[in-house]
């Protein structure tokens, strides 16, 4: 039996789509339902890679977690990965081809609808329910006609449609009735339900607005969700980051380890460091200029889309001199993926991938040297450490994650040794990975999702010396598992479960 659908619509971005779908996705998978999420194309550089190496986005990873499934480039057949102003890496069925402008993609409409609509056929054959996200707002007029993620997908299947207001965001009666006017009479038709959503304070003080939703909408609304704090669960867009960030005055306790994370304007998977900041012991900001950097005991350089423009970037804000001074009077420095070969000799761009230039002077903090290939390597992988250098105790631990880079990185100091490696779309060239300093103060490496490792984050973060020994160290995956279920949690409090059973499945339950 082909699967029944409902999408989640915003009124604009952020409003809380992605967060939604995985509270839908976690509630009726605790319900029994074989549920799973769907996404035509995503835009973000926070990107997951599946069991087979597929890249898919990182909001769909999460939503496939909430429902208990595995990820797969079905779930999010395109995703966009902004290189520029104008360019986008355009993944198409979890496999990088090619970069393209905004222009040049969408006269290619026809070929990448066939491969939307595909992946979700599939989907619909596999699960009981699939949950569709859209992106943005389907009431962008001038990409009526060309958008594969909100109405056109919606119209494809038939599928019901939750609208969803952001009230934190201010005019939520403006941002849910002009959308719902702004469709066409055919769309609006699709739309069966309004969500009010991060509500703060007293919940009966929208009663009023909830009639004239519905009187003036002609539309019931399902419920007005509450604003959760303290909901610890990966973010996909960096504009967020800037919530994360605080000024030298705000600095945490001299019993707190304080890491800097730089913020480059392609940042991309720093939900890399989500554990760390979840973590008692460690206060975390995010920054972008020399006036909020402060004098961290660490410094983290994540990963990026575009190495060598974030390294020219760090270069002009005068950051780098603010890592290499902080260097010199005792802050460890760590490079993970595009900041673990921003930490190197030298980065080699002979085809001129993401930048014209064709080599490019690292920070030298590190004795390697990168050269970016045509061909991307995504897998998942176990590794293990090979030494104590950079901990005590942790030799021989296996830790996992996964590697997204085209750089091959030339190292003499290896200490983390492949294992068990996924099929990936690329093998990687050797079986090692990683760098460190004779003393281990600064290091890197290729793997994403290495903090996520509880055994070894805990050792490492033992090593410094502001760090409380005291402090309850956290398990990331109960951390994850708590706040899905607060999520659902609050979902199934403040929505009319009844009514939304009866939008997605409306013949079986009236018989």
């Amino acid at each position: 039996m082909t699967a029944k659908t409902l999408m989640i619509q915003g009124t604009s971005s952020s409003a809380g789509k992605s967060l939604l779908t995985a509270a839908i996705c976690r509630c009726f998978a605790r319900r029994g339902v074989r549920v799973a999420p769907f996404k035509a194309q995503n835009m973000s550089n926070n990107a997951a890679v599946c069991a087979d190496g597929s890249e898919i986005g990182r909001s769909q990873a999460l939503q496939a977690i909430a429902a208990g499934v595995p990820p797969t480039a079905d779930m999010n057949p395109i995703l966009l990965k902004p290189e520029g102003d104008s360019h986008s890496q355009v993944i198409v069925n979890g496999r990088p081809l090619g970069s393209l402008a905004a222009a040049a993609y969408f006269r290619r409409r026809s070929e990448y609808w066939g491969v939307v609509t595909g992946a979700l056929d599939r989907m619909r054959d596999e699960y009981e329910l699939v949950v569709i996200e859209g992106a943005g707002s389907p009431a962008e007029l001038n990409l009526a006609d060309v958008e594969m993620v909100n109405m056109s997908v919606a119209r494809y299947c038939q599928s019901p449609v939750l609208l969803v207001g952001d009230i934190e965001r201010g005019g939520v009666f403006a941002q849910l009735l002009g959308t719902l006017w702004l469709l066409t009479p055919e769309d609006r038709a699709l739309v069966r339900g309004l969500i009010v959503n991060k509500f703060r304070g007293d919940l009966r003080l929208f009663d009023r607005g909830v009639e004239m939703l519905e009187t003036r909408g002609e539309v019931p609304v399902l419920g007005v969700l509450p604003w959760i704090d303290s909901l610890r669960l990966p973010e996909e867009d960096a504009a967020t980051l800037s919530e994360k960030s605080s000024s030298p005055a705000l600095m945490s306790d001299a019993d707190q380890v304080n890491v800097v994370v730089i913020q480059f304007p392609h940042i991309a998977n720093f939900d890399d460091f989500d554990p760390l900041e979840n973590e008692p012991g460690v206060s975390l900001r995010y920054v972008r200029s020399s006036g909020s950097f402060g004098r961290p005991d660490l410094i983290i350089l994540p990963g990026t889309k575009n190495t060598i423009a974030d390294l020219d970037w760090l270069r002009s804000t005068g950051l780098e001199r603010c890592i290499m001074a902080s260097h010199d009077q005792g802050s460890r420095v760590v490079g993970i993926c595009g900041g673990y070969q921003m930490l190197g000799r030298r980065i080699n761009n002979p085809h001129h991938l993401e930048h014209a230039r064709s080599r490019v002077e690292g920070l030298g903090l590190l004795e390697i040297e990168t050269t970016f290939q045509h061909e991307k390597q995504t897998f998942q992988v176990e590794t293990q450490i090979t030494d104590d250098a950079i901990a005590p105790g942790t030799q021989r631990q296996r830790v996992r994650g996964y590697e997204i880079h085209v750089g091959q990185t030339v190292s003499q100091s290896t200490w983390l040794q492949r294992a068990n490696l996924s099929t990936g779309s690329v093998p990687p060239a050797n079986a090692s990975d990683g760098a460190r300093s004779a003393d281990g103060r600064v290091w890197g490496c290729y793997l994403h999702g290495l903090f996520h490792n509880d055994a070894f984050r805990h050792a490492w973060l033992r090593t410094f010396r502001t760090f409380s020994q005291d402090s309850s160290l956290v398990n990331a995956d109960d951390v994850l598992t708590t706040s899905l279920d607060r999520l659902a949690d609050a979902f199934e409090s403040h929505v009319d479960i009844q009514q939304l059973d009866q939008i997605i499945w409306p013949q079986e339950i009236s018989k």
